[in-house]
């Protein structure tokens, strides 16, 4: 059963961001899953990937807006390092048995959805103007290849 369905109004226009929200909230609905049938280990599982997955993307994510020099990225970043406090609580809960379903999901689905809907919406025309400025030069491989590049690491050729 689907606990989060996505909507077309969380489509940032940004595929490599519309791409990656929208894996969260397929972790986020196989959490559901694995919490309705009471499977501790896979719960566990899940949770740790959505954690681990959500700070690689909150990285990404923070690495564009600061390229791109959106003038609110701090204020951003704050919002994202409350959250990742308050989901490291929530498993630091779990991990102590507690029973976090229902405060967790409904903590995810509201944040996340408020988040891309309104923070991340207000990110969108500085990246894509700074997409569009660096993405005419091929030499350099475009927005996405330097934002990899600076989030991966590598060498420039």
């Amino acid at each position: 059963m689907t606990y989060m369905a996505w909507q077309d109004d969380l489509n940032t226009g940004i595929k490599v961001i519309d791409n990656q929200h929208w894996r969260i909230v397929e972790m986020i609905n196989h959490l559901h899953d694995a919490m309705e049938h009471r499977e501790r280990q896979e719960v566990s599982d899940i949770l740790d990937e959505l954690v681990d997955y959500t700070l690689s993307h909150f990285t990404f994510e923070e690495s564009l807006m600061e390229d791109a020099g959106y003038e609110f990225c701090r204020a951003h970043k704050r919002v994202h390092e409350v959250f990742v406090k308050r989901v490291s609580e929530y498993r630091l809960r779990f991990r102590a048995g507690e029973d976090i379903s229902k405060e967790l999901l409904h903590t995810l689905s509201h944040w996340l959805f408020n988040h891309i809907r309104n923070d991340d919406k207000a990110i969108v025309d500085s990246v894509r103007r700074h997409m569009h400025d660096v993405g005419g030069e091929p030499h350099q491989g475009g927005w996405l290849a330097n934002a990899l590049r600076r989030f991966f690491g590598g060498t420039r050729h």
